[in-house]
């Protein structure tokens, strides 16, 4: 009788809910996903806490990387979308939104994790509720509870009569509609990067190893593949995390200005 060798499980949607390993049945369950998440947060941590404490005034390759991207999230997103003074003040959490988006988006793509921590619900809700909190708060902040909430629901120069219509779309566009969208938005580009990424290295090994005959060659255009949609991964993971902060600078703009 033959022998086969180790089956390989075709990617799905099984990979995003795979099984715990550690605490199971209780509020610290843990499974390979949440290792993954908490890896890519002290990464982060990690890497800025280095790179805070060694800084100099003549700085290296890895400080110039890091305060690259501090820069431009405050310039060309902060600054760029709400003004100087605006933009210094609400610069930190863009930054932090910007940085926790691209570090968990970005583990798609790192060799041993492989899977992006923000391809599941729960990350892309948490930075969404996040900026939902952070605009909302610097709205309240700048008018007071009841005009900002005026000012939202009840856009000036309108017929009163049109808010009988015009509210109930207001309410649902600004406190329902834009943290969804922001949550399924990063949630299905992260998911389907998965995929496109499981499947085109899958394919690859069962070419090279399974695969008899002509077909073999195939598995170098399919590893060509898997190799470009690696590199447009890293590309759509950090365009995913600049789409994310500079939407929430945005809503942080339609709540600060008066209509």
């Amino acid at each position: 009788m033959a022998s086969h060798g180790p089956v390989l499980a075709l990617p799905g949607l099984g990979d995003f809910f795979p099984p715990p390993f550690a605490f199971e049945g209780t509020i610290f369950q843990m499974n390979r996903l949440v290792l993954v998440r908490i890896i890519a947060t002290l990464a982060l941590v990690l890497i800025f806490s280095i790179g805070a404490s060694k800084a100099k005034l003549v700085p290296s390759k890895g400080q110039s990387i890091l305060e690259g991207l501090v820069l431009f999230i405050r310039d060309s997103v902060a600054i760029e979308t709400l003004g100087e003074k605006n933009g210094r003040k609400y610069a930190p959490i863009l930054t932090v939104i910007f940085l926790g988006v691209l570090f968990m988006n970005i583990t798609g793509v790192i060799p041993g994790l492989n899977i992006a921590a923000s391809s599941v619900v729960a990350v892309p809700l948490v930075f969404a509720l996040l900026s939902y909190v952070v605009f909302v708060s610097a709205g309240i902040k700048q008018f007071g509870t009841l005009r900002f909430f005026k000012n939202q629901l009840f856009p000036p120069g309108v017929p009163w009569p049109l808010y009988i219509l015009l509210t109930p779309i207001e309410l649902l566009s600004t406190f329902v509609i834009r943290p969804a969208t922001l949550t399924i938005r990063l949630l299905a580009n992260m998911l389907a990067g998965h995929l496109m990424l499981a499947l085109t290295f899958f394919g690859t090994h069962y070419l090279f190893f399974e695969a008899s005959g002509a077909l073999k060659g195939v598995g170098v255009l399919t590893f060509a593949g898997a190799l470009a949609i690696t590199a447009f991964e890293i590309f759509v993971a950090g365009l995913q995390a600049f789409i994310f902060s500079i939407l929430t600078a945005v809503y942080i703009k339609t709540s600060i200005e008066s209509h």
